[in-house]
């Protein structure tokens, strides 16, 4: 069965080269000019991955990723974007995106960089599916093949990677998980961008356990993590 691509381009001549490009290879992909009705999109093509321009009109990539992440927790996102500013990473991810490539680029990238986040989904879904399916945190209680953190006061639903995250950290409980091995089995590599993604989840994490006693995630320099529940 063919891997879907949902692909949002405003760029009508980069967008067919794209397109084209990628349905040579195999892909069934759907072209969009914007991120308009994009819950309809999601629900009536089901798309595998997705590849969304930053530059958008009417809303940019990183609010209609948001959109998708409130609809759809796992599916891997690449931003295909000449914003390559610090703070730009930071905000893709921060909205759901699990990769980033420069514009211009080349195809033979953006195929490798499809391969690896369809691989990475597919390996994540087995190793949460090898976790227990309640793991007790004192007050709080982790669902990994649910995504969701059962807080005193509420449910937090997690995105697929917070979940791939806060397995790992579950895993070497009261003890250090190193920062490369957590790069490589979440993201398959411990590239800057990757770094920095891997930052920004660690801080969304921490907020969720923020004013909670005995359960901290502490940061070793050089190192990694440890997940201290006392």
């Amino acid at each position: 069965m063919k891997k879907r691509i949902l692909y949002i381009e405003d760029e009508p001549h980069l967008a067919r080269i794209v397109k084209d490009t990628l349905e040579m290879k195999g892909y069934e992909v759907l072209h969009r000019k914007d991120g308009s009705a994009i819950g309809d999109t999601l629900t009536n093509f089901a798309p595998d991955i997705c590849l969304l321009d930053v530059m958008l009109p009417n809303t940019d990539g990183f609010a209609v990723a948001n959109h998708i992440r409130n609809i759809n927790t796992h599916i891997p996102i690449i931003f295909l974007t000449a914003k390559t500013q610090t703070e730009d990473l930071v905000k893709g991810f921060a909205s759901g995106g699990t990769d980033y490539l420069k514009k211009p680029f080349s195809m033979e990238e953006l195929l490798v960089r499809i391969d690896n986040q369809l691989k990475i989904m597919n390996r994540d879904a087995s190793s949460l599916q090898s976790l227990p399916d309640e793991i007790t945190l004192k007050q709080f209680r982790f669902y990994p093949g649910k995504f969701e953190l059962h807080t005193p006061s509420s449910i937090v639903k997690l995105s697929h990677r917070e979940s791939q995250v806060l397995g790992m950290l579950c895993a070497h409980i009261n003890s250090i998980t190193d920062r490369k091995e957590l790069l490589m089995t979440v993201w398959g590599d411990d590239s800057f961008f990757n770094s920095r993604n891997l930052d920004v989840y660690i801080k969304k994490l921490r907020g969720y356990f923020e004013g909670s006693s005995g359960i901290e995630i502490v940061t070793l320099k050089g190192r990694g993590y440890q997940f201290v529940v006392l």
